[in-house]
Parts: structure tokens; sequence; C-alpha cells
């Protein structure tokens, strides 16, 4: 995913922005309400994470205002130590997808960001993956082959997903920088190639049958076919 944080206090923006790049989703960040304002008006983002309360003469929920009456329908989750019901009811009306209250456990942040992404989606991101005797569980984030169970770091598992949902079709290096890197240029290094050479070990070194395929001055492909 894309992502927006608008958020003053550095510990929190640090903390957050650390997180989400080890998920694998690439983040902006600005840190008062203009800045904020300015880039989720002009960008495209698949969330926006909104700190209610923050410097000079526009807040959180004036901008998620100004967003939706100007027909900007990026999902938004407001961040807020008011966590009374009053304050959460009017940040839901103001326009906001959802609430988190501070202190947050980074884990619940994460999955209340894929639940909107989802939601905005209409896609059911949830349903298991199979090629072949590879399984994925997107929910539990569990992947085997066989009986083996296979431990993936986050940008593997997001490529690995990728792949998957495009399975027997071949996925070119752009579609994977684009949909895996949020890249929309070339960057001009091999990291394509490096994550799939560890993926290929993960799930094939042990394996006699190949499931992830070279695809000659194409891309790549998982599949089971013969």
């Amino acid at each position: 995913m894309k992502i927006l944080l608008v958020e003053d206090n550095e510990r929190v923006s640090q903390f957050v922005i650390k997180g989400l790049q080890e998920a694998g989703h690439t983040t902006d960040h600005a840190a008062n309400g203009r800045d904020g304002m300015f880039l989720a008006a002009s960008e495209p983002y698949d969330v926006v994470i909104m700190d209610r309360m923050l410097p000079g003469d526009i807040d959180g929920l004036a901008i998620v205002e100004v967003l939706r009456k100007t027909g900007k329908r990026t999902p938004i989750l407001i961040l807020s130590a008011l966590s009374e019901v009053d304050d959460r009811i009017r940040g839901l009306r103001s326009g906001g997808d959802d609430y988190l209250t501070k202190p947050f456990a980074f884990g619940e942040l994460l999955a209340r960001l894929d639940a909107l992404h989802r939601r905005a989606a209409g896609v059911n991101h949830d349903t298991p993956l199979a090629v072949g005797n590879l399984h994925m569980d997107p929910m539990t984030r569990k992947v085997t082959r066989g009986e083996r169970q296979i431990a993936l770091q986050p940008r593997e598992f997001k490529l690995l997903e990728y792949l998957m949902r495009h399975a027997d079709q071949v996925v070119t290096r752009t579609m994977l920088l684009e949909n895996v890197w949020d890249y929309h240029f070339d960057p001009q290094t091999n990291v394509v190639d490096v994550h799939i050479s560890k993926l290929r070990q993960k799930i094939d070194a042990e394996f006699e049958r190949p499931l992830l395929r070279t695809v000659r001055n194409a891309g790549y492909m998982v599949t089971a076919a013969e």
C-alpha cells in the first residue's frame, strides 16, 4: 500500500513509518495540517493516517471534512489521544473511516489499515491461495508447501502473494515494482531479482518441481503446470 501519515509527533511518526516500511508499505509523511492537506488532495494514496490534533490553524478533522467535501474518497484512519465516545463519534462523522486512540499497538494499526484497504478495493484478500502444493493464508500470513511451513519476510510475503494472485500468468518486472514496491519508475536496481532469488530458495530449493519460473525476456510466473 501507499500510505500518507499526517502526524506532528516525531517519535510517533518514526515508530509508524519504520513499522510500515518493515511490513512492505510505502509511506509519505506530513508534520502539519497544510502539508497534509496538500498531499492528501494531490497524490493518490491507498489509505491516509490522520492525527486529529495538529499544529497551526487546521486540525485533522478539518482536513478530513475538506477532503470529503471535495469528493476525495481515500480511506482515512484517524489517530487521537481523545478517547471519549463523543470524540470518536465526531471523528467518524467528519468523514473518517476508522478511529484509533493513542497509545496503540502497531499490530492493531496495521490490521485496521489492511481492513480499510480491502474494503475500499472491494476485493476479498482474505481468501486462501493455492498453486499446486503451495498454500498461502493471507489472514494468518501462513505459507506452506506440502507439509513444510515457509517463513517469509514481509516483502517476500507480499511478492509471493502478488505472484500467486496472478498464477499461470507472466508478471513483468514493472508490474512487480509498481505493485509490490510501489515504484512508478525504474529505480535502476536489481531489487526484484534479489527478492525473486530469495523467494525461489525458500519455496522451490528443497522440492523436485519448481513453481517459481523465469520467463525469458518477459518476467516471472508461479505455476504448477508441467
